[in-house]
């Protein structure tokens, strides 16, 4: 589509924090969406998917070509997605009130779509961890209206944070002390998981932040403290790099965490952005929804494991 002509796009907090990047400006791949949602990148097959939420669709994003055509349509209002450790495309669906998995023949797997007997409200995000079981979280955005999903009223009464056994299927909660669970991600070395409450959308002054989380012998969580609050919109959803930083989508782009909390930059977008996931050749592509479009930043060679670009541990946490 062509470069976005946003002057002054870095907002560095931290003095290395722009060389992180390649220096071009983000460029517009796609446009044209209601809500961009839920980007996957698909190393094999070269491409970006992703989900338009309240058109009913997903998009994809060819590397090599430049073109977007439609993945899936009708797509039953899938938002955010993820790949399992054999390449399988693991969806979140608002229409279907479920979190399904797209097989290597073309079918659909449903790995979860009731716990304790009841349908869940609208699986929003997931994550795979090092063990197959799946995490994700249950807002009622897709039943709050016919925009998302379809209105209905939620069975289980509550937005919790679910775990799917890899072995036995089984659905349980991990975390239930969230108005609006969003975003959620792991570090590299899974002892930390990263959980975002959008509860500002439905509670006045609600929570508006990412928590985090240490997680220890059998999965158990413990902690939950403020990791950052967000200080323009929402966070939504977000990665967690090689080097422990949270990389999260905003209300004027994308913001950079070190793991100490401290804002170290910002990357400028011209509308408010939703989620993001790191691809290209080399890795060295960040792509952005933001509302209307898909949008790609250049990321430096190096930027996955550049020291120079964060003396982490001696970053200090604004209050």
């Amino acid at each position: 589509m062509g470069t976005v002509r946003t002057k002054n796009f870095i907002d560095a907090r931290h003095p290395h924090f722009a060389t992180l990047f390649a220096g071009a400006p983000p460029e517009q791949l796609a446009s044209g969406c209601k809500w961009a949602e839920g980007p996957a990148y698909l190393a094999q097959q070269r491409c970006v998917v992703w989900s338009d939420i309240p058109n009913d669709r997903m998009l994809r994003w060819d590397e090599v070509t430049g073109g977007v055509s439609i993945y899936r349509s009708p797509a039953r209002y899938t938002n955010g997605h993820t790949l399992d450790h054999e390449g399988r495309l693991i969806s979140c669906e608002h229409g279907s009130r479920s979190v399904t998995r797209l097989e290597h023949d073309g079918s659909t797997t449903v790995l979860a779509s009731h716990w304790q007997g009841k349908r869940l409200n609208s699986p929003n995000d997931v994550v795979v961890a090092r063990d197959g079981a799946i995490w994700f979280t249950d807002p009622a955005y897709g039943i709050d209206s016919d925009y998302e999903g379809h209105k209905a009223d939620s069975e289980i009464g509550a937005c919790h944070v679910y775990r799917v056994d890899p072995a036995s299927g089984t659905c349980e909660t991990v975390l239930t002390d969230f108005a609006r669970p969003n975003g959620l991600a792991f570090n590299a070395d899974e002892s930390l998981l990263y959980v975002a409450d959008t509860g500002r959308t439905h509670v006045a002054d609600g929570p508006k932040h990412i928590r985090v989380f240490t997680v220890g012998a059998g999965y158990a969580l413990s902690g939950g403290a403020l990791f950052a609050n967000c200080d323009v919109g929402l966070f939504d959803g977000f990665r967690v790099d090689a080097l422990g930083r949270v990389w999260t989508s905003a209300g004027d782009g994308v913001h950079c965490y070190a793991p100490s909390g401290a804002l170290l930059g910002k990357v400028l977008l011209p509308e408010p952005a939703a989620n993001l996931v790191f691809g290209g050749v080399g890795g060295s592509d960040l792509f952005v929804c933001a509302t209307s479009a898909l949008y790609r930043v250049r990321l430096a060679s190096d930027w996955a494991t550049s020291s120079a670009s964060m003396n982490m541990a001696a970053t200090s946490k604004p209050v």
